[in-house]
């Protein structure tokens, strides 16, 4: 991944005439976070490639489960929790697939069919948007 020096530098800039701590930036496989530490006031500048799960060049056939909202994709109930989901598991049309928190808000996922789960698209404590595909069902 080449790194766009320029667009950082104006992110930068940006965060520092709007007085901003912290300021996200996000095109197709790419994310740029950069955040300021006011107790040195200094720029930490962090530049993330996503995991969408799929290749761009890459089909994947089945009933697409997506985020119904933006924020945070968890797998399980609670930490070391028992995930939702597993691959191969088969799920019937309203169970739970993931929690999306947004807000301090749990926002339960459910399925939209009956199913064998094919693909998990997202990690757990991912970000997702809405619309974005969490998991794949055959």
């Amino acid at each position: 991944m080449k790194i766009n020096k320029k667009l950082i530098k104006e992110l930068v800039s940006c965060l520092e005439e709007n007085k901003l701590s912290e300021l996200e930036y996000s095109e197709k496989d790419t994310k740029i976070k950069v955040a300021r530490n006011y107790s040195g006031q200094t720029n930490k500048i962090q530049v993330v490639e996503t995991k969408t799960g799929i290749k761009s060049d890459e089909k994947i056939e089945g009933i697409e489960i997506k985020s119904p909202i933006i924020g945070t994709a968890y797998l399980a109930p609670e930490p070391g929790g028992k995930k939702f989901v597993e691959l191969g598991k088969k799920i019937k049309k309203g169970d739970t697939v993931m929690i999306v928190e947004a807000m301090k808000t749990m926002n339960h996922v459910p399925s939209t069919k009956d199913g064998v789960v094919k693909k998990i698209l997202v990690e757990d404590g991912q970000p997702v948007e809405y619309g974005q595909t969490l998991l794949i069902l055959e």
